[in-house]
């Protein structure tokens, strides 16, 4: 008899990636609107991506277990 599958959590799926070596990478927020009034320095450092750490990765392995 086949074991039921365990669904990825759609929301987590739109907002997630693996890399490569397995770490779970992000884009930051705050980067869609009302951008008139944040520095150069904030709007720079919001295009590069992040890296989850510690109990953060844990916790999204739940929630994309096929990702």
């Amino acid at each position: 008899m086949a074991k039921n599958k365990v669904k990825s959590k759609s929301a987590a799926k739109k907002r997630f990636t693996k890399t490569g070596s397995g770490k779970v990478k992000f884009t930051k927020a705050f980067r869609r609107h009302l951008l008139s009034h944040k520095s150069r320095k904030v709007k720079r450092e919001m295009r590069q991506g992040g890296i989850l750490e510690g109990a953060d990765n844990r916790a999204m392995s739940k929630l994309l277990p096929y990702i």
